[in-house]
C-alpha cells in the first residue's frame, strides 16, 4: 500500500505551524532555570545525556520553554521551499518567507560573516558553548534552506546572504590544510577535523558558486571534498572525526555517514565537476550505509553496529540520503520510500508529528521540533518532489 505522503505533509505542516515553529530539543537541558552551570562541564554534559534519554518530558516542570532553533528553522525553510517549488501553493510561500525573515533577523553578531548557533547552552566533557554560539553545522543548514528559498522564489536578498555565510566559513573558521585537501573546523573555538561538518560547509560554498560563479568558492569546496574522500575507509565508511594530536580517529559511525554522502552528491551537482572524481567513493559509501546501517525493512541502526534505539533523525537522514543517491542509482529511491513506510508505521502519530525513538521495550513519544519534525519534513518534501503527482 503506498504511503500517503501528501496527507502526512499536510498534517505535519499544520502541527509545526500550530507550534509557531517552536519546539523542544533533545539537547536543551541547560535552558532550565536550575543552576546547572554549577555542575561544571562534566556535570552539565551528564545532565544533557540523562535528559535526552528520559522518555518523560519534564521540561515544563524544570523551566525549559519551547524555542526557535536556528537549525530547525533552516531545515524548515528548505522543506517549505521544496514544497513551494512542487506545488506553488501560497501557504507554503508565506511560511517560507516568514522563516527567511526570521533567519535574516536573528544571526549571531560579532563575526566577519553571517552565522547561527543552537538556541541552548551546549556542553560536553571538553567545552561549554553558550546559546547561539555559531557553528559550521547550524550555519550550513541555514544556508541550505536559503539556497532552496532562492530557487523557489528568486528573492535577490538570498544571494548576498549566502555570500555572507561563505565569509563565515572562509574567514571566521580555522581550517586544516594538508596535501590531501582542507578541512574546515566545527567552530572558531579551536582547530578540528569533523568530516561531515566540514563537508556541509563545502556544500554551501558549492551552492553559492552555482549562483555567483566565484571560482575560489568552487576550489575550496572541492579541496574539502578531496580531504573527506581521502579519509574514507576501505569498507566504505567514515569515522566521525580526525584527532589532530595524533591519536587517530573518533570511531563513531551513525547518521553522519548519510550527511557525507548527501553533501558529496550536492557538491558534484553544483560545481559541475565530473562525477568520476568521487564515483567510487560514493558507491562504496552508499553500499556501506545501505548494507550495514539499515535493515531491509527500512529500520536504521543507532551507531553501527548497535541496533537500538531506532531514532527519527536517523530515519529521516536515510530518506534524504537515499533520495540524493538515486541520482547515481535509481533503486535507492525505492529504498528511501521503504524507510518512510517503516517510519510512518512505527513512529508516526496521527496527531501530526513523529516520535523521537523506538527502543527495544518502549517508544519515546516526545515530539522534538528540530530533531524530528523538521528533518522529517525535509525528507517528505524530497520524496514528494520525486513523485510525479501534484
Amino acid at each position: 500500500m503506498p504511503i500517503p505522503t501528501k496527507h502526512i505533509i499536510e498534517k505535519l505542516t499544520s502541527f509545526i505551524e500550530n507550534e509557531q515553529f517552536r519546539g523542544y530539543d533533545p539537547y536543551d537541558t541547560l535552558n532550565s532555570f536550575f543552576p546547572l552551570h554549577l555542575l561544571g562541564r562534566y556535570g552539565q554534559s551528564l545532565a544533557i545525556q540523562i535528559q535526552k534519554r528520559n522518555p518523560l518530558n519534564i521540561r515544563g516542570i524544570i523551566g525549559i520553554k519551547k524555542g526557535h532553533n536556528p537549525k530547525g528553522l533552516g531545515l524548515l525553510l528548505e522543506a517549505y521551499s521544496r514544497l513551494l517549488i512542487k506545488t506553488n501553493k501560497p501557504e507554503y510561500k508565506n511560511s517560507a518567507e516568514l522563516l527567511f525573515s526570521m533567519l535574516m533577523a536573528n544571526s549571531t553578531p560579532g563575526y566577519r560573516g553571517r552565522c547561527w548557533g543552537y538556541n541552548f547552552v551546549w556542553a560536553n566533557p571538553e567545552k561549554v558553548l553558550p546559546a547561539y554560539y555559531p557553528s559550521i553545522v547550524v550555519t550550513a543548514f541555514v544556508g541550505k534552506g536559503v539556497f532552496e528559498y532562492y530557487r523557489a522564489t528568486r528573492n535577490e536578498e538570498a544571494i548576498p546572504l549566502l555570500r555572507e555565510i561563505c565569509d563565515y566559513i572562509i574567514l571566521d573558521l580555522p581550517r586544516t590544510e594538508t596535501p590531501q585537501g582542507i578541512c574546515f573546523s566545527y567552530t572558531n573555538i579551536s582547530r578540528d577535523c569533523c568530516y561531515n561538518a566540514s563537508l556541509l560547509g563545502a556544500e554551501i560554498l558549492a551552492k553559492t558558486f552555482a549562483l555567483t560563479g566565484e571560482k575560489h568558492l568552487r576550489d575550496l569546496s572541492l579541496q574539502a571534498a578531496d580531504f573527506v574522500a581521502a579519509h574514507q575507509h576501505r569498507d566504505g565508511r567514515w569515522n566521525y572525526s580526525l584527532r589532530l594530536d595524533g591519536r587517530g580517529e573518533r570511531k563513531q559511525v551513525d547518521f553522519h555517514q548519510g550527511f557525507i554522502l548527501a553533501s558529496l552528491t550536492e557538491i558534484i551537482e553544483e560545481t559541475g565537476i565530473s562525477p568520476e572524481r568521487y564515483s567510487e567513493c560514493l558507491k562504496k559509501g552508499a553500499l556501506f550505509y545501505r548494507d550495514n546501517q539499515f535493515f531491509d525493512d527500512g529500520r536504521s541502526k543507532w551507531r553501527y553496529p548497535k541496533r537500538f534505539p531506532i531514532d527519527i533523525h536517523h530515519q529521516a537522514q536515510g530518506i534524504i540520503t537515499f533520495a540524493a543517491l538515486s541520482k547515481i542509482d535509481p533503486s535507492y529511491l525505492t529504498f528511501a520510500q521503504k524507510i518512510l513506510k517503516w517510519t510512518v508505521g512505527h513512529l508516526w502519530d496521527e496527531g501530526g508529528f513523529f516520535y523521537y525513538q523506538k527502543n527495544r521495550l518502549y517508544t519515546n513519544k516526545i515530539s522534538y521540533l528540530r530533531w524530528g519534525q523538521a528533518w522529517m519534513l525535509v525528507a517528505l518534501s524530497l520524496l514528494y518532489a520525486a513523485d510525479g503527482k501534484k
